[in-house]
Order: structure tokens, then C-alpha cells, then sequence
């Protein structure tokens, strides 16, 4: 094949000898005449071939080039028509007005031209019609890469079957540590004699042995109340569909039989280090015992959490061990900061209140300047009166600052603490969280995935009835140079029977203790029925929310409010309770605005129905028995739907979060 040539680069050296010859030739006829007509003549000879050569050349490489086009253009047909890429040229109306041969094959067409998207390829409109440039889509059971050229309405489709499957095969094969948790074995086990322990133990590694193999999981026990197991991502999908029955399982075995023994698990997944992985797992096992135990916790590799289980009420593991330990640890961060600023959640009640007034005692006990965060302007009347209450002792109330006045005085050696929730997003005045490093938090909720960031100390317990009852039992190990005033001791009080419904839910032997406590340090009982009245405004309004109710089925109730009536998130509290007093009722949802923009949920239940696990799958939480979602840009009607649709998964799904 001849090469390129630069036709002036190659004449140019040729010419120049030429013009030399000549010049010699003309130089030799003065001498001798005869010598410069031969070489006239064999000059004249060499240059007619010379140019000839040329001319020869330059057709060749005409031809060449001619074939050489020729070539091209009919590869680059065939490779267009051939090669293993779908082409598609749409018009405005996703009709297909060219394409090859490639993509129709394997579409099973003879030809696409004519055809409309909706009718061959009908998950490629939703990426059209939002102009995304590449996305991945499945076609006729093969899976594509498309690139989309809007200006040209071009569709490029590259077949990435082999590789996702291979990507598929590889996130199934990555390999999953959970550890497992007997969360009660040391409670079950105590007191029983030998043999009865040793049968308990064979059940449960028995049920977990058989659950293993059917799944093929390695476990091995290292310790009496604690397992290690490995397996692959694709066996964690097979235990997601099953809902993890094995907490069922074991939860229901030993109950026939000893005791209820419940299992906590927690999922490390989604990284290839295995130190990584078993950090994970540990991780997920703390917050599924802070969720109160009996269930699963993993975090994805996108951050994001997923329960599983959580359908007991959890029962009663802290101990004044720990109660001392968390009240000295709290003494010491108090002591170490300048002063005590104490903040409940938004629109607070009387647990809230009362647990911030409690733990603004602790800081003076310690001789340290405490504050309480209150927005005056979003409190309800039982809050109200409470707060008209402390006006008779102007030492107490001058210790009620507004947001503003708080996020003045607050330095970086404040210490701020966070009673009754956890969440960033419904303290009073979130900014406080990026005031100080120095954060506690203390709470009765059951962990969820929105957690303050970094606090120094978390005293998280789902067993409690209440946080009011948690600070109370703390108040007893700070140091008795100041005693608790009557009005700090029935703020107490009346917190831990607003979230107990006067000691007829969640009330365990601890709640009694803090009551007890409290008494006998002057709380009175009579004006916490007084904060708790209610006007018959509130009341006829209540009653006309409940008188909207339906059952769901499976002794679920549902109420809704009207679509233009604001209610406050107290009265449907209390209308969910008082739906929960009737006959038939399991549980109870009501539903009303909250505000212009937002729809509140108020779920209660006697135990049987976790609402806690509904509401998460809401995007809200709370406890077992007591827990609301908050949905924004929505109507009551459209959240009543989700609800309904939620309920129906949880019913027909295995109750999961």
C-alpha cells in the first residue's frame, strides 16, 4: 500500500539538482559545444521520465485514496448497522423514525422504524421526558446503558447484561458479620438450677444451629449470651424476606417452656475490611439495644438504617448501677462547664418540662448556673399552667429563657443538655447543637436514625416510663446540699404520670420508685391533676375528632380531622388514647393538620401492634405503644392513603421498619 506522500516536501529536492545541472551544462558550452547538447539532451530525457514517474504516482495514490473512502464509508455502514450498540433516532412524540439492526434483533422485530417507545420500550419514557443523559434500563429481559443526545433525539444502547450480573454476583458474594445478643439470658438464667439452664441453652442453640444450616451460615457462640455469624449478602436478602423469623422463633419456643429468651442482632455489611465489618456489626447490636432489644439493626452503605423485628415491649435491664455511674458522669460535665442550659422538644409537655426543670436542680445542686429553653408561644395548657405555677417562685422562673436569649448567653464551655428526644430536627432551637460540643442527652425514646451528633454523654433508655423518671433517679445521687422545691418535685411527677396515663402503661417497679421518691419530697399530687384539666372547648373538639373514627381491621381504629381545622399535637395525643380506651381497639391512629403545611399521626396501642416500627415507616417514631409521624405538603386525605398502605404492609409484610 503506498504511503502518504507530501508532493512539495518530495519535488522540491529534485527540482533544485535540475536547476544545478543546467547551470553546469551552460557553464561546459563555452568549452566545448558538443559535450552541453549531450547533456541538453540527456537532461530533457531525465526530466520527462522524472515527471512521468511522478504523474504515475500521483494517479496511483488518486486510486488508493479512492478505494481507501470507498472502504470507510461502506465500514462505517456496516459497523452502524452491525456492530453490538443500539442506535435509535425518536421524533418529538417518542416515535422511532430510524434505527439498526441490532437493537431490533434484540428487541425480536424485523424492524423498528414506525414504532412507538411506549409500545417496544415503553421504561425508556420516564428518562426522556427528564432529558437524563445516561441511565440504565431493562429490555426484553436484557439489561442496557443508555445515552441520550436530546438535541438530536439520538438513543445510544449499550447491552450491560454480563455486566451487571457480574456486579450483582459480587455485591451477593460480599461477605456480612452480625452478631447475636441473648438480650435476657443473665435475668432468665438466675436462679434457675443446673439442669434447667442447660436445657434452656440446647433449645436456643438448637433453633439457632438449624436456622444456620437452612440458610448456610457459619455460627459459633463465644461467650453464653452472645454468637458471632458469617455469611453473604445474598443470604442477608433471603433473611430480610423472612423477616428474620428466627426472633419469633426462639422469643416463642422458650416461652412455652421457660422463660421468654428475645434475641438482639446487629448487621455489619457493605465494606470488604473485615476489623471494618465486626466495628459495624457492634455498632448495630448497641442501637438495636437501644431500641430496646428483640430485633435487628443494620446500617447500609448508604447510611441509612433498617429494623427488623421490635414487636415486644421492651423489658426492664437498667440498674441503679448505672443509674449512679450516668449521675457521677453527669456531675463531673456539669461542674466543668460555666453553666447548664436544658432543652426539651418542640411543642413540650409535661415530661419534657419536668425532666428540663429536674436536671436545672442538678446543676444547682452543683453549684452551677442552670437554664430551661422555652418557647412561650408553643406550649400547651397543661405546659401553660405549669409555667403560671412557677411564676409564684420568680427564682424558678427567672431560670425560663427564650431560644434567642439562650443562643446569646451559650458559650463553648456551656453545657447543653437534651431531654425527652434525640433528634436533632425536633429540638427547640436546633442551632444550640453548634453552640457548644459539650452535649448530653437523656431520653426514654427508642433510638432512631436521626441521633445528635457526637454527644459527650447518652443516656438512652427504652425500659423507662418516662425521661422525667430517668432524671428523677439521677437527682438521687447528686450531692443533697439542696433539696428539691414542691414545685420541681411535682413538675417531676406530673411527667411521669402524663407519659405512664397516671400509671397505666409502661409502669414498671422503677416507676413506682421515682413516684415514691418524689412524694416524699412534697410533690403534690392534686395540682398535677390540675396542670392536666382541660377546658370544655378542648374537650367538645376532641370528642368530635373521635367521633370521625373507623376501624382498619385487625383492631386497628382510624380518625381524621378536618381538612381545614389546625389541631394541636396534644389533643390528638389524647384522642388517640382515649380511642385506645374502647372496646375492641388494639391500636389507634389520628390524623389531623398540625399546621398550613404539615399532617400529624398519633399512634397508640395496647402492645399487640408496634406503632413505633408504622410511624418509622412514616418517617416518624416513638415507642412500641406511643410514637407519631409528622408528613409535610400533604393532605388528610392523602395521609390517611399512606397510612392504610403501610398498615397493609405491616399486617401482610411481617412488621418491619
Amino acid at each position: 500500500m503506498p504511503p502518504y506522500v507530501n508532493k512539495k516536501k518530495s519535488l522540491s529536492p529534485v527540482i533544485g539538482i535540475m536547476v544545478l545541472s543546467a547551470v553546469l551544462l551552460v557553464i561546459i558550452s563555452f568549452q566545448y559545444w558538443w559535450a552541453g547538447v549531450i547533456g541538453a539532451l540527456l537532461l530533457g530525457v531525465f526530466i520527462i521520465l522524472f515527471f512521468k514517474s511522478q504523474k504515475d504516482r500521483i494517479k496511483e495514490i488518486e486510486g488508493y485514496i479512492s478505494t481507501l473512502s470507498h472502504r470507510v464509508k461502506k465500514v462505517g455502514e456496516e459497523a452502524l448497522q452491525e456492530m453490538p450498540i443500539g442506535v435509535m433516532l425518536i421524533n418529538d412524540d417518542y416515535f422511532i423514525e430510524w434505527s439498526n439492526s441490532f437493537i431490533a434483533s434484540r428487541l425480536n422485530e424485523d424492524t423498528l422504524v414506525g414504532r412507538s417507545l411506549y409500545e417496544i420500550a415503553e421504561p425508556l419514557i420516564p428518562a426522556l421526558q427528564q432529558e437524563k443523559e445516561i441511565e440504565i434500563i431493562s429490555l426484553n429481559e436484557r439489561t442496557y446503558r443508555v445515552f441520550y443526545k436530546n438535541e438530536e433525539r439520538l438513543l445510544y444502547l449499550f447491552d450491560v447484561t454480563e455486566e451487571i450480573e457480574t456486579m450483582k454476583r459480587y455485591q451477593d458474594e460480599r461477605q456480612v458479620i452480625a452478631t447475636i445478643l441473648l438480650d435476657n439470658y443473665d435475668d432468665a438464667t438466675q436462679g434457675m438450677n443446673d439442669q434447667t439452664k442447660s436445657e434452656l441453652n440446647s433449645t436456643v442453640t438448637a433453633l439457632l444451629n438449624k436456622w444456620a444450616l437452612k440458610h448456610g451460615i457459619f455460627l459459633k457462640r463465644i461467650s453464653s449470651d452472645r454468637f458471632i455469624i458469617l455469611f453473604n449478602e445474598r443470604t442477608l436478602h433471603e433473611l430480610e424476606q423472612d423477616k428474620f423469623s428466627i426472633l419469633d422463633d426462639v422469643r416463642e419456643t422458650t416461652a412455652k417452656q421457660y422463660v421468654p429468651i428475645t434475641l438482639s442482632i446487629g448487621v455489619g455489611l457493605g465494606v470488604s475490611d473485615f476489623p471494618e465489618l465486626g466495628a459495624l456489626s457492634q455498632s448495630s447490636l448497641d442501637l438495636a439495644l437501644g431500641r430496646g432489644g428483640d430485633q435487628v439493626a443494620m446500617k447500609l452503605p448508604n447510611g441509612k438504617l433498617k429494623f427488623f423485628g421490635g414487636k415486644t415491649n421492651p423489658m426492664e435491664k437498667r440498674t441503679r448501677v448505672r443509674a449512679r455511674v450516668i449521675s457521677h458522669a453527669l456531675k463531673d460535665l456539669i461542674v466543668g462547664s460555666d453553666k447548664v442550659i436544658v432543652m426539651g422538644h418542640k411543642f413540650p409537655d409535661l415530661d419534657a418540662i419536668g425532666s428540663a426543670i429536674g436536671i436545672r436542680k442538678a446543676a444547682e445542686m452543683n453549684n452551677i448556673e442552670g437554664y430551661i429553653v422555652i418557647d412561650f408561644n408553643e406550649i400547651d395548657m397543661s405546659v401553660k399552667r405549669l409555667v403560671d405555677e412557677l411564676k409564684s417562685e420568680p427564682d424558678l422562673y427567672s431560670r425560663l429563657i427564650s431560644p434567642e436569649d439562650a443562643l446569646e448567653i451559650a458559650t463553648e464551655d456551656t453545657l447543653l443538655v437534651v431531654v425527652d428526644t434525640h433528634k436533632p430536627s425536633l429540638v427547640i432551637e436546633e442551632k444550640l447543637l453548634n453552640k457548644t460540643d459539650r452535649v448530653v442527652v437523656i431520653d426514654h425514646h427508642r433510638r432512631s436514625e436521626d441521633f445528635i451528633n457526637k454527644p459527650l454523654l447518652v443516656y438512652m433508655e427504652p425500659y423507662a416510663s418516662s425521661t422525667a423518671e430517668l432524671v428523677t433517679e439521677l437527682l438521687e445521687y447528686q450531692p443533697k446540699g439542696k433539696k428539691l422545691h414542691m414545685l420541681e418535685a411535682t413538675a417531676l411527677l406530673s411527667g411521669i404520670i402524663v407519659d405512664t396515663k397516671s400509671f397505666t402503661l409502661r409502669t414498671g417497679s422503677r416507676t413506682f420508685d421515682a413516684a415514691s421518691y418524689l412524694r416524699a419530697r412534697g410533690a403534690d399530687t392534686i395540682l398535677v391533676q390540675g396542670f392536666m384539666k382541660e377546658d370544655i372547648g378542648s374537650y367538645v373538639k376532641r370528642a368530635k375528632l373521635i367521633e370521625t373514627m373507623e376501624f382498619y381491621g385487625n383492631g386497628v381504629t382510624i380518625a381524621t380531622g378536618d381538612e381545614n381545622v389546625i389541631y394541636s399535637p396534644v389533643m390528638i395525643a389524647q384522642a388517640a388514647d382515649t380511642l385506645l380506651t374502647m372496646d375492641g381497639v388494639a391500636a389507634s391512629f389520628v390524623i389531623s393538620k398540625r399546621s398550613e403545611d404539615v399532617v400529624g399521626i398519633s399512634a397508640r396501642s395496647l402492645g399487640d401492634v408496634n406503632v413505633q416500627v408504622i410511624m418509622e415507616m412514616l418517617g416518624g417514631g416513638g415507642h412500641l405503644t406511643n410514637a407519631a409521624a409528622q408528613l409535610p405538603d400533604i393532605t388528610v386525605v392523602e395521609a390517611e392513603l399512606q397510612l392504610r398502605q403501610v398498615l397493609d404492609e405491616y399486617f401482610e409484610g411481617g412488621q418491619t421498619s
